[in-house]
């Protein structure tokens, strides 16, 4: 019996960099969206917690899908098996910037001649 594929999801959030396991990803019906499902994390029975996988954890709870806009993924793996959810704090040096919005924006076309 073959097991789900895990896919290791990076993208940007709130200058910050999360990092998730999921059985899914891949593209929405929403256009510019990327979506990831079936979010996995680390068991419970675990002696000790990580609190940026906690609060993943959270902050995920009861979610079925997630659309993350596409110019924020950073990358999308899939992996032979799960590791740990984290945020990563970026500092201002990073070169990893959000694509900015205005360019996804299509132009009106100037009428005034």
């Amino acid at each position: 019996m073959s097991q789900k594929p895990i896919y290791r999801v990076q993208f940007i959030n709130q200058e910050k960099v999360y990092e998730v396991y999921a059985h899914s990803a891949g593209p929405s019906g929403i256009p510019g969206f990327v979506e990831i499902g079936e979010l996995v994390f680390g068991e419970k029975s675990s002696l000790l917690l990580d609190p940026s996988e906690e609060s993943l954890k959270n902050e995920f709870s009861g979610v079925k899908r997630s659309y993350i806009p596409m110019h924020c993924v950073i990358r999308i793996d899939e992996v032979e098996k799960q590791g740990k959810a984290k945020i990563l704090k970026t500092d201002g040096d990073n070169k990893i910037r959000n694509f900015p919005a205005s360019a996804l924006m299509p132009q009106k076309p100037d009428i005034s001649s």
